[in-house]
């Protein structure tokens, strides 16, 4: 899965409320960013690279195993397969989401 298809995905989770009331940034450094604007009405996705109140460091295949189920965001956390920094409480609040 390429940036734009799990761009897509996201979209199509989040919908136009993902109950998140923040922005969340996933950074897969030279894939690409996806970033989510839970604050807008309605909630936008977009691959634009702004600040975000939480940003999750993560490779584009972890990012895909997120968005099709294969990696649970808890055990992905722990295993190191993403970075959180920032707003602790919005990546919990991402497991609504993803």
């Amino acid at each position: 899965m390429d940036m734009q298809a799990c761009t897509e995905a996201l979209r199509a989770k989040v919908g136009d409320s993902s109950g998140l009331n923040a922005t969340l940034k996933f950074d897969c450094g030279a894939d690409g960013v996806a970033y989510i604007d839970g604050k807008s009405v309605p909630n936008s996705v977009s691959n634009e690279n702004k600040d975000a109140d939480c940003t999750v460091a993560i490779t584009l295949a972890n990012l895909a195993a997120l968005l099709t189920g294969e990696l649970e965001p808890a055990t992905g956390f722990m295993m190191g397969k993403f970075k959180v920094s920032g707003d602790m409480s919005v990546a919990l609040k991402l497991q609504r989401v993803v």
